[in-house]
């Protein structure tokens, strides 16, 4: 799971390592809820740059 968390952080394919160490200070539901937030947000932001391309080639 760890690494999926690393991946949704990612920018420009640069992921964003985390220390396993960090870990210990949650559990697997808080991780979870951290993991589909990040997909979420990761969803809103295609579907906004979406939006936008449309919006530009109309105005094109």
């Amino acid at each position: 799971m760890l690494k999926e968390i690393e991946k949704l952080l990612s920018f420009d394919g640069n992921e964003t390592p985390i220390n396993p160490q960090y870990l210990r200070y949650f559990t697997i539901e808080e991780l979870e809820s951290i993991k589909t937030a990040l997909q979420k947000r990761r969803q809103n932001m295609v579907e906004e740059n979406f939006e936008w391309l449309l919006g530009f080639k109309k105005d094109v």
